[in-house]
């Protein structure tokens, strides 16, 4: 076998270690000025990246602060991709803001038009 090597393109590591759905995403984010490594901002997806390298960039509504472990050899499962990297700042457990405040609703699915009906009322101030 040969050894793995120790440099990696920027857009190719970031979909191996699955933060991106597809390696053009990955590189439209690079080449966009989103991504910086330790600390200077990128614009080239052909930036290579080596273990110990830190990487900032936004994932969704978060912004994401890794260290790059390991260069891997393919894009494996999610437990191979999360041995690649240390997340550095982990993210906060999300609060539960789109559930309804309705007791009798309960989280049983999709309420019913009666319920909705009643929420929509007591959401008002105009209680049945």
């Amino acid at each position: 076998m040969t050894a793995p090597p120790e440099k990696l393109r920027i857009d190719k590591w970031l979909w191996q270690a699955r933060f991106f759905k597809t390696r053009s995403v990955a590189a439209a984010q690079v080449s966009a000025g989103h991504v910086r490594v330790n600390a200077t901002k990128i614009h080239k997806p052909a930036q290579n990246v080596a273990p110990g390298d830190v990487l900032t960039f936004p994932q969704g509504r978060t912004v994401r602060v890794i260290r790059v472990e390991a260069i891997g050899q393919r894009r494996g499962p999610a437990p191979e991709a999360q041995a690649l990297y240390t997340d550095l700042d982990p993210p906060q457990p999300r609060k539960k803001t789109d559930m309804p405040e309705n007791p009798s609703y309960e989280g049983k699915g999709r309420p019913t038009g009666r319920d909705r009906r009643r929420l929509d009322l007591s959401r008002s101030g105009n209680l049945e």
